[in-house]
């Protein structure tokens, strides 16, 4: 089934790394799943065809030569929203929660299998395919200072736009509709379509954190989202907030 889906999708995947022998692995393995799969090994060749290329989604490395993966991210988000799976050699969560923040849709330490690979980059496509459904939606949201725009897949804090992943806005909408319900993780893993991870993984937290960085939400002292123990998040905007 893996192999018939890819085949008949024939995405196009660019890999950033200058471990040569990797970026060839990983053709070679994506390569008979159907995919098309193009390498850059430094992070200014990689930028460059990142931009010019009309790519699913990008398998980027964080040390990368000439431009580390984190500028080349920073750069890519001004003028790109393609998917992006990010790679961390040092297992540091630092560079996971960095990256997340400046909008990777997910991470994978080195250490990877082949079959996680696909699993993630399967994941990160097809959100990325389910965010155009988001425009039929018939109306916003509305939280005071905050508003919703689902007709543009948008979200406005103070009149000014947030620069949220598509993973962020899925989970900002899904804790908005809850109807100030606490929703667990598992339940917000679901909300963000088909991630094929455990439903324990704790990356839902990184974005959780991040998500709230870009609302300017304290954790010790919400306007937005707040951590229940032991549960997961509840979408609490104070009732002076919150609009009709």
């Amino acid at each position: 089934m893996l192999r018939r889906n890819a085949m008949n999708s024939r995405e196009r995947i660019l890999i950033i790394d200058d471990d040569e022998k990797l970026c060839r692995l990983v053709q070679e393995y994506l390569g008979p799943m159907g995919y098309q799969v193009e390498s850059a090994y430094t992070g200014s060749e990689g930028l460059e065809k990142a931009l010019k290329g009309d790519y699913h989604a990008i398998i980027l490395d964080v040390m990368l030569p000439e431009m580390d993966g984190f500028e080349l991210l920073r750069q890519l988000r001004v003028r790109s929203h393609v998917p992006v799976l990010m790679l961390t050699s040092r297992g540091d969560e630092t560079d996971r929660i960095v990256g997340l923040e400046i909008g990777a849709d997910d991470y994978l330490p080195k250490t990877f299998s082949t079959r996680e690979l696909l699993a993630r980059l399967r994941a990160v496509i097809r959100r990325s395919h389910m965010t155009g459904g988001l425009g039929k939606a018939e109306r916003g949201l509305c939280f005071g200072s905050l508003r919703l725009n689902e007709d543009a897949y948008e979200a406005f804090l103070d009149g000014n736009r947030l620069d949220l992943t598509p993973i962020e806005y899925q989970l900002l909408v899904r804790l908005a509709k809850a109807g100030g319900r606490a929703l667990t993780r598992e339940q917000l893993l679901d909300a963000v379509a088909d991630r094929n991870f455990d439903v324990f993984d704790r990356s839902i937290d990184m974005h959780i954190s991040s998500l709230r960085g870009k609302l300017d939400d304290d954790p010790k002292n919400p306007r937005f989202i707040r951590t229940v123990r032991g549960v997961g998040y509840l979408f609490m905007p104070s009732l002076s907030e919150k609009e009709s």
